[in-house]
């Protein structure tokens, strides 16, 4: 059974989580040879990162031997979905549309991906509205300037 996960996780964990979405399966040998590669970081280091995100209950161990395979207790996609998720649960539904736009802008698209985001948002004009309305809490908001 899993435990429940805590996803809010540092940028050097999603560095870990990252390395063992990519291999489905990995000892911390593997783990520290891949990052080793990319970081600086010692190899106790890395295995700290790697003792808290099995305590956040992302990584699943199984102990084979005298190793601990590590396994991912969330996909990347539906880690993904729930940050996004989290991040526009705290934003001004106001500020949906630009942040969109802003994430668009910063991104490298292929001309696939624009043609399924131009399909998304022909979808999204069915259910469209001419002003979002604000869903701030009162005095935690500057939506009123915009």
């Amino acid at each position: 059974m899993i435990r429940e996960l805590d996803t809010n996780i540092t940028d050097s964990e999603w560095e870990i989580m990252r390395v063992v979405w990519a291999q489905d399966r990995a000892v911390s040998k593997e783990i520290v040879d891949v990052l080793q590669q990319k970081n600086e970081w010692k190899p106790a280091t890395i295995k700290t990162f790697i003792g808290r995100l099995v305590k956040k209950g992302m990584l699943h161990t199984e102990e084979e031997g005298n190793k601990y395979i590590y396994s991912a207790n969330i996909s990347e996609r539906e880690f993904i979905k729930h940050t996004l998720k989290d991040t526009f649960s705290n934003i001004c539904d106001k500020d949906n549309g630009k942040t969109i736009e802003e994430l668009i802008s910063k991104s490298v698209l292929s001309f696939k991906d624009i043609e399924m985001l131009e399909k998304a948002l022909e979808m999204k004009k069915k259910d469209a509205v001419d002003v979002v309305p604000c869903n701030c809490v009162p005095g935690k908001c500057n939506c009123s300037l915009y």
